[in-house]
């Protein structure tokens, strides 16, 4: 049963966003050749409780850390480790916040010094695409007309759109319904009624569409090994229009792309 928000409900996820956008820009500041990840979680972690919050990713179905982190190849739920990032690596890093009864969400994939045209193409474009989804997000529109936009627009550039994960309805749970897809009809799926809150997060690959999960459970890979680009907003779907609660302002102080 998909859970509609009210305006004061709406304000509290708004609340909740505005840490993990401090969060997203602490770990912007930080980003570059040499770092582990581990110390961008452990950044992310203690700026997030320190805010009042609880990061909603740690415990959740066992997960152990703050920061889903995936590097590369990798296209979600990666672990958090002790490895540096280096010049020409592209790091996802997927955050959620929990405060005051309520759960916000938001990625955003960074390159790493500098990346290939090829590699940067692939996240202006993955970005280009949330957005899209989002204009798309409207009052009386569809979830399919979500999903169709992105992978009409990614697919253009020969991209592969992941099937097997998507976005979701969030609230007083991490993930509530609807599911939100990164591909489908027009016209198709649950209609986008006043209050419904949903993460749209486009996984959008390099090459093959195709993923596997790797041995730590959680990890998602592209089959190929070929980069992937991640990015998601909170939004909430309003008769008065369409207001996206999560924030990449933080980040673009640092990465403008």
């Amino acid at each position: 049963m998909i859970q509609y928000k009210n305006n004061e409900e709406i304000a509290l996820i708004k609340e909740s966003a505005d840490i993990l956008g401090k969060a997203h820009g602490l770990i912007a500041s930080r980003i570059r050749p040499g770092i582990t990840t581990l110390e961008l979680d452990q950044l992310a972690h203690d700026f997030i409780v320190k805010s009042g919050g609880r990061p909603s990713f740690k415990g959740y179905n066992g997960f152990p850390y703050t920061l889903c982190v995936s590097v590369n190849e990798n296209v979600v739920h990666g672990f958090p480790s002790d490895e540096k990032l280096k010049e020409g690596d592209i790091v996802s890093i997927d955050c959620g916040v929990y405060y005051k009864g309520f759960h916000s969400d938001s990625a955003f994939t960074y390159p790493v010094g500098e990346v290939s045209e090829e590699i940067m193409n692939l996240l202006k474009r993955t970005k280009e695409s949330l957005y899209i989804g989002i204009e798309h997000a409207k009052f009386n529109r569809r979830i399919g007309d979500i999903g169709h936009s992105i992978q009409k627009y990614t697919e253009s550039f020969g991209y592969g759109v992941v099937r097997e994960l998507v976005g979701h309805g969030l609230g007083r749970s991490l993930h509530e319904s609807p599911e939100v897809p990164n591909y489908g009809r027009s016209g198709k799926g649950p209609k986008l009624k006043n209050g419904l809150v949903i993460a749209i997060e486009p996984m959008i690959n390099l090459g093959t569409p195709d993923v596997i999960q790797e041995d730590d459970g959680w990890t998602i890979r592209t089959e190929d090994r070929k980069p992937s680009a991640h990015f998601e907003h909170t939004v909430a779907v309003l008769e008065s229009g369409t207001e996206i609660l999560t924030t990449h302002k933080y980040i673009e102080e640092y990465f403008d792309f």
